[in-house]
């Protein structure tokens, strides 16, 4: 395993908390009586979740690097 960045594990929390909250939706937690649908539809929120998140996370970060740039004098 690599070492995540901030952005990253901030990632896997958010997606983490989105499947959490789809099966608390289902009202189940073991993860071996989910259908195939249910199971395809907590890997899409996890996922989900994570990829917005950094996506969020990404936009927040290039505004700060593009406050911090150095501007043209004149």
């Amino acid at each position: 395993m690599i070492d995540l960045t901030p952005n990253e594990k901030a990632a896997m929390e958010a997606g983490g908390h989105a499947g959490g909250a789809y099966l608390e939706d289902l009202g189940k937690s073991d993860l071996a009586v989910l259908s195939l649908d249910e199971w395809q539809a907590l890997i899409e929120t996890i996922v989900t979740g994570y990829c917005d998140t950094l996506r969020e996370l990404a936009a927040t970060d290039r505004n700060t690097l593009d406050g911090m740039a150095e501007k043209v004098p004149y």
